[in-house]
């Protein structure tokens, strides 16, 4: 009876629910579940936020929890998906479902982890599965939550191991693997080559005599994904400080694959950071989730930030995934591939994100305002946009020896969650850690005032209003007194009020 008492707890379920009852399994009435509102006085703008949650709450449905063998309700990747992918979960909880449904958002988490041979591992696509970390740790910074922090430390403690062992190419001192895409319409050179099929990870099944070992066999080396590994290095030191455990090793690899990134994947006369690179050949491409992360994670320094910010190409309808076209899907001005310069909106959220905190707010209200115009007109954010004319377009890519233009998918919930992220981290530049919560918004000129209410953080309710433009802030008043800074500490509860006037 204790065993399943815990098991319970772990999924989020209190002891008082009929676990037959459909509504009390998919946790629809679980009392964590706060929908945060927004008002900017822009109709558009508002309006997309709620499509944004309703795509959000489209996409709950029970799944699998493997290392539990249970199924528990989860956020998955959107209406024409099944599963939540490591990917998409991480991405999911971290730009919105851990403030918005944490219960959901940790079954979500725990869903894409895996017992390998007894220990407990990241599961997924092995090249860009160590984002799990990222998200992990948001998760328990908007939460609290030590026993999830505890499970979330083995499995990215393991999964580092693992794959230093597996995917560390150690003269470069960078982790191997495709970056930001899944597609082979993301690449050139020799890796466009999969013999006429769509996975970019087929291409060692093609390329035999090309393989890298030991590991799966992908030689190159992105920046995006070795951003990713910075980072779970990062998390992974602060999750053994939170458990009073020895982290200077890890310590000593983040700065050591710091260092690796900009020494080798930073491209100085193109001014942002290389798509990817391998022993023998460098992308002549910009990935833009890679500069996007380079900024956020603190890879690139100030110099470098200005610099990505002065290069990296936008498009009319928003930042591209990548940058110039490849030449094989240029059926005319107007076609691009599915992975190469069209835009996807989980790439323009955290664009956003870096614009505002470098405080860029017309960088910022670009991204925002082109994706919630996209998903007014068409009631859903969807999977990809065209890049010049705005309408879903899902891209040219090989399929069965054949160039065609593919589909793109509808409800696709990292698409919705990344505008609500460009409210959350962009616009009030909300920014957590382990001790509390704090905000340096970023308003664009077009916008006068941004009022979002009932975000949940920990055991509080925040209601955030902010007047003026830019990010120079005059005045704070938290709960109605008058504060230097506008910050709260993790253990404070209840409703709290946060009034900021810029200047």
């Amino acid at each position: 009876m204790r065993n399943i008492l815990i098991l319970l707890s772990v999924l989020g379920f209190s002891c008082s629910q009929n676990l037959n009852d459909p509504a009390s399994r998919e946790g629809l009435k679980d009392s964590s579940i706060v929908i945060p509102k927004l008002n900017t006085g822009n109709k558009t703008i508002d309006q997309a936020f709620r499509i944004a949650i309703g795509d959000l709450f489209t996409n709950i449905q029970d799944f699998e929890i493997q290392i539990y063998d249970t199924s528990a309700p989860v956020i998955i990747a959107g209406l024409d998906y099944d599963r939540p992918w490591t990917r998409d979960a991480a991405i999911n909880c971290w730009n919105a479902g851990s403030f918005i449904m944490p219960v959901i958002a940790k079954n979500t988490l725990l869903s894409t982890l895996i017992d390998d041979g007894g220990s407990l591992r990241i599961g997924g696509q092995y090249w860009d599965a160590i984002i799990w970390a990222t998200g992990a740790w948001n998760h328990y910074k908007c939460t609290g939550d030590e026993e999830f922090l505890q499970i979330a430390y083995e499995a990215t403690t393991n999964s580092l191991h693992y794959f230093e062992l597996t995917e560390l190419n150690s003269k470069y001192n960078l982790f191997r693997g495709l970056g930001w895409s899944d597609g082979v319409a993301a690449y050139e050179g020799k890796y466009a080559f999969t013999n006429g099929f769509a996975a970019a990870h087929s291409w060692p099944e093609h390329n035999p005599e090309k393989i890298s070992k030991p590991g799966y066999g992908i030689p190159m080396m992105a920046t995006s994904t070795n951003c990713l590994y910075y980072n779970a290095y990062e998390v992974v030191v602060k999750m053994a400080n939170e458990l009073k455990t020895d982290a200077s090793d890890w310590s000593d690899k983040a700065i050591s694959l710091k260092e690796a990134i900009n020494k080798h994947l930073w491209n100085e006369s193109g001014g942002v950071y290389r798509f990817y690179i391998d022993e023998d050949e460098e992308s002549k491409l910009q990935e833009t989730l890679g500069n996007a992360y380079a900024i956020i994670f603190g890879v690139a320094d100030e110099q470098k930030t200005n610099s990505i910010f002065r290069n990296q190409f936008v498009a009319p309808a928003g930042v591209p995934c990548g940058w110039p076209p490849l030449s094989r899907y240029r059926n005319d001005s107007l076609s691009f591939g599915r992975h190469n310069g069209v835009v996807w909106p989980q790439i323009q959220g955290f664009w956003a994100q870096a614009a505002s905190k470098f405080d860029k707010p017309a960088i910022l209200f670009h991204e925002l305002d082109m994706l919630a115009k996209h998903a007014v007109r068409d009631k859903q954010f969807a999977e990809i946009y065209h890049p010049v004319s705005g309408e879903i377009y899902g891209g040219m890519q090989e399929r069965n020896g054949r160039i065609i233009e593919w589909q793109a998918t509808n409800r696709q919930t990292w698409s919705a969650t990344a505008y609500i992220r460009m409210v959350i981290f962009g616009l009030t530049g909300t920014n957590i850690d382990e001790n509390g919560i704090s905000f340096s918004p970023c308003i664009p000129d077009e916008l006068d005032k941004v009022v979002l209410s009932n975000l949940q953080f920990r055991n509080m309710l925040l209601n955030i209003s902010v007047q003026g433009n830019g990010s120079k802030v005059s005045k704070i008043l938290i709960n109605g007194k008058n504060a230097d800074r506008a910050i709260i500490p993790g253990d404070a509860s209840g409703p709290q009020t946060i009034i900021i006037e810029l200047e």
